[in-house]
């Protein structure tokens, strides 16, 4: 808690998609929101939309992959209520034949690294605050593979793995380890990124489908878990779209 009693609510990746609506979606829900990600001018944005609508959010560019900038960070606060690690993403979506060792790497320090480094710093304020939330957000490519994925699907796993592992290690103190799963989401840059800025490409992953998850509907989830009251802990949440059965059936109305 701050000084007024405000519980923090920290989010990586909030530049854009499921953290940026996190973030919003936890202001509204009484949180002092920190934002970070490496866009400063995109969190900063962000913060002033939070702070106009009459909540509370400040920014902090950081590359959650930089144990020294996250360690920087993390000596700032006393106490935390809420930590959610959200920066991640794919890169390309080649077989295990040619997929690209540095593509891996990447995806490897950001989703896996990246949340290690920044729950490693922040636990210590996470237990002081004497009710706090580790939220790892996966994905359902940690859960079961597919063709054209291993790379993501491993870092996937790496990520679900390091919330599993928290949750049996910390039991008995003040914190919760929740890992929400999402399947298939259409935010404005996620399949872009991964595909490089080929947008046709990108468009494929949603053909047909009617109804791909949103942001919010992610935000929505996480929220709902973070604000449970503090003896319930949501393990894993597993949220897709009605259209997708699992990771390969996908109803496509083409």
């Amino acid at each position: 808690m701050t000084a007024t009693g405000t519980p923090i609510a920290v989010v990586t990746g909030a530049s854009s998609g499921i953290g940026a609506a996190t973030a919003r979606q936890l202001a509204a829900a009484g949180y002092r929101v920190v934002l970070t990600a490496r866009r400063k001018e995109r969190i900063e944005a962000l913060a002033a939309e939070i702070n106009e609508a009459g909540h509370q959010a400040t920014a902090y560019a950081l590359d959650v992959t930089d144990r020294a900038a996250v360690d920087a960070f993390a000596s700032a606060f006393r106490t935390i209520g809420v930590l959610v690690n959200n920066a991640g993403g794919a890169l390309g979506a080649d077989p295990v034949a040619t997929g690209d060792p540095a593509d891996w790497r990447q995806m490897y320090e950001t989703n896996v690294i990246g949340t290690l480094n920044v729950t490693q710093a922040l636990l210590p304020a996470l237990d002081a605050s004497g009710d706090g939330t580790v939220v790892v957000l996966s994905s359902t490519a940690g859960h079961g593979t597919y063709e054209g994925g291993a790379g993501y699907v491993a870092a996937k796993n790496g990520a679900r793995v390091i919330a599993e592992t928290l949750r049996l290690e910390i039991v008995g103190r003040p914190v919760r380890v929740i890992e929400i799963a999402p399947g298939m989401v259409k935010t404005e840059e996620f399949a872009t990124t991964r595909f490089r800025g080929d947008n046709e490409k990108a468009a494929k992953v949603y053909a047909g489908v009617a109804e791909p998850l949103t942001a919010d509907d992610v935000a929505e989830t996480i929220t709902w878990a973070v604000t449970r009251p503090p003896h319930v802990n949501i393990d894993l949440l597993v949220v897709r779209p009605r259209a997708q059965a699992s990771n390969t059936k996908v109803h496509r109305e083409l």
